[in-house]
């Protein structure tokens, strides 16, 4: 590493503390005005002139805090009740340092009352105690992806798109991955095992790689993460062995979320206050059309595209909604949303809009450095158009961020699909080559700079009569109805040697028929885990694969336990057999279980309401005791939700803890060799 050039002898050592002696000392908060961005919107004249104060003084203003409750239904619905009865009646009429603060609301448009807002300053937070309790409960929460922090505004196009377990879902430009999560809920939503799958795509190949670590906490085997630019996304094959020209994936459903200039985003990047200029918006015009276009393409006949900026600007918005429009004709429409989202406050698109340069020029049509597809649709066009369909949130309408929602659906095309052009061929409009070649050198650039975990090995399939995967079927009880050719492994060699993955069958044959088109960053959860060799079997079953699994499995290893024996295992590490028997806590659990071989089993826990899901979590059962190999924050979480019991973040060793201690114990107790905590199977 090279020395730094001012370094001097004598310099007081830090030892790791910040050095703050070259701060600045006269920094003061960055003021939030633009006198061309007032000049702008005011000319544009997007709401009535009397409510600019309150649109400007809201832009000033924080974000409030968002959440968003995910899961299955029951498992929601429980998570909202204990928000509710536990942490909401402390929350209202409560005062700090003589003020009254605002309790949490509800988003009234969010479905099945599932998101929340809370606007609180972050100074109560800290200090009022019943607040931090809050804090903490929604920060164990979202780790264990109970809970999804989110902008309200975010939460729109996912539930317009409408997305259904059978449905193929493309997410064209998903980072950092808020929205793609929501699709991929959709999926879930009423089954584990949903026909249909997402492909979350960004251009970027660090945000790509950055995207996985959002989804993977989501457990889903019907998600693939790509890496291509939207403008040019590839075909994708349905069959490897197929020579027919039309045998290519088309969406039923595809998110638009594109690049923006992100003024609605002003209220929580400061940055756009001093950096927003018209240039933005006129520069990625050009881009956004382009994947607008690339997304009807892949859209299948009577499929649904949302298009969506975080811009509140018509040149990225109507204007692009218009050309598309233009340029497609009849094949599609604008979807009216007016009984979608009841609660919403939301405005109409717009037809009219005058266009500005750099310098807040007004151009006209034909002017040198202009599109025509700038400006706005003819009366004739608008008539046509119907960009009223168009929905518009302003950030003092409902104190949310600004955000712009179209809603596409695709009209029945009899175009073959053989005669179209690939889009890669043929964008809507070509981009300017600096900003091209820009791009294309920062991909390089990024390249080098991968998160560190970065699996870029290729993805192999296993033959499932390979004798590892034979004796996990025999051993588990595996029934025939699993798809035993959807596991796969990630090196070259293609022999499982330390994780075996698992695809849904739709994707596998995806991911098989397009290995040299496609670049695939992730796909897959793990089934399988090597663990040590000198057991029965020498793979044990990962938690992230059970919401799956435990539909598959026939076996003495799973083995019923009741809620005072979930308990103990959630605060005892490695409880002994013979300790669990002396207080009787479930005698017919301990016999049953001391009979199975050492290795990897599981419990099978009965709520005993209707309302209320059961649980179906992994322990490790040695020779003379057991463990529930769970994650710390999961452990929490469980006790918290199932015993109300607050436990302390140092108070339950974690599964790395636990592992480490069953090693550093005598042999009669036998561990897994995994690096990596399972988390509970909820």
């Amino acid at each position: 590493m090279a020395r730094r050039k001012n370094f001097k002898k004598g310099n007081k050592k830090t030892f790791g503390a910040r050095d703050d002696s070259r701060a600045q000392k006269n920094w003061s908060e960055l003021v939030k005005e633009n006198e061309k961005w007032e000049k702008y919107y005011k000319t544009l004249a997007l709401f009535p002139e009397d409510q600019w104060e309150e649109f400007k003084k809201t832009c000033q203003a924080p974000l409030p805090l968002t959440f968003r409750i995910t899961g299955s239904r029951k498992h929601a619905g429980e998570v909202l009740n204990l928000f509710k009865e536990r942490h909401l009646p402390n929350l209202t009429n409560v005062e700090f340092e003589g003020e009254k603060i605002k309790a949490p609301v509800e988003l009234p448009w969010y479905p099945d009352h599932l998101a929340w807002q809370l606007d609180v300053p972050k100074t109560v937070i800290r200090k009022n105690e019943q607040f931090a309790k809050t804090q903490r409960f929604l920060v164990v929460e979202n780790a264990v992806g109970n809970i999804s922090r989110q902008e309200a505004v975010s939460m729109i196009p996912p539930i317009v798109l409408e997305v259904k377990p059978h449905h193929t879902v493309l997410d064209m430009c998903a980072a950092p991955g808020s929205k793609t999560a929501q699709l991929i809920e959709a999926l879930h939503k009423d089954t584990d095992e949903p026909s249909g799958f997402v492909v979350a795509n960004d251009a970027d190949a660090r945000r790509s790689h950055m995207l996985v670590h959002q989804l993977k906490r989501l457990n889903s085997a019907n998600l693939m993460v790509v890496n291509h630019d939207a403008q040019f996304f590839p075909r994708i094959r349905l069959h490897g062995n197929s020579n027919n020209k039309n045998d290519v994936l088309k969406f039923d459903r595809i998110l638009c979320d594109v690049p923006c200039s992100g003024d609605g985003t002003m209220r929580k990047n400061v940055n756009v206050w001093k950096d927003w200029n018209t240039q933005a918006g006129l520069g990625l015009h050009a881009v956004q059309l382009n994947i607008l276009n690339r997304g009807l393409h892949l859209l299948k006949n009577n499929g649904r595209l949302v298009y969506s900026t975080c811009s509140l600007n018509p040149i990225e918005n109507e204007s692009v909604v218009a050309e598309a429009l233009r340029k497609w004709g009849d094949k599609i429409r604008l979807v009216n949303c007016d009984d979608k989202l009841p609660g919403l406050i939301r405005s109409k698109g717009v037809s009219k809009w005058p266009v500005y340069d750099r310098n807040l020029t007004e151009k006209t049509k034909g002017d040198e450095g202009t599109l025509d597809s700038f400006f706005p649709p003819s009366e004739e066009e608008a008539s046509k158009f119907n960009l009223q369909n168009c929905m518009r949130v302003y950030p003092h309408q409902q104190n949310t961020g600004g955000f712009f929602i179209t809603v596409f659906e695709k009209v029945e095309d009899s175009t073959e699909a053989a005669t179209e052009k690939l889009s890669s061929e043929t964008p809507a409009l070509e981009s300017e080559g600096p900003q091209t070649k820009k791009i294309k050198v920062e991909e390089v650039q990024k390249k080098e700079r991968l998160p560190r975990d970065a699996n870029e090995e290729p993805f192999v399939f296993v033959d499932p009569q390979h004798e590892a995967l034979k004796v996990c079927w025999d051993f588990y009880g595996i029934d025939n109805i699993f798809d035993r050719n959807t596991c796969l492994v990630r090196n070259a060699t293609g022999e499982p040697t330390r994780v075996v993955y698992t695809v849904c069958p739709a994707l596998k044959d995806v991911i098989q028929a397009n290995d040299d088109r496609l670049k695939i960053i992730y796909s897959g959860v793990k089934l399988f885990v090597s663990q040590r060799s000198d057991i029965e079997c020498s793979w044990r079953i990962q938690s992230e694969s059970l919401p799956i699994m435990k539909h598959h499995m026939k076996s003495n290893r799973i083995v019923e336990a009741n809620l005072e024996m979930l308990k103990h295992l959630l605060i005892e590490s490695f409880p002994n057999f013979d300790d669990i028997r002396s207080k009787n806590i479930d005698n017919d659990f301990v016999e049953k279980m001391t009979k199975l071989s050492s290795g990897c089993a599981f419990i099978d826990v009965s709520r005993n309401d209707p309302a209320k899901e059961n649980l179906f979590l992994p322990v490790w059962k040695g020779n003379k005791c057991i463990n529930l190999m769970v994650c710390k924050e999961d452990t929490h979480e469980l006790l918290y939700r199932i015993f109300g019991i607050d436990a302390n973040a140092k108070a339950t060793p974690s599964a790395e803890e636990k592992e480490k201690e069953t090693t550093e114990s005598s042999a009669e107790t036998t561990t897994g060799t995994s690096t990596e905590a399972p988390s509970a199977a909820n």
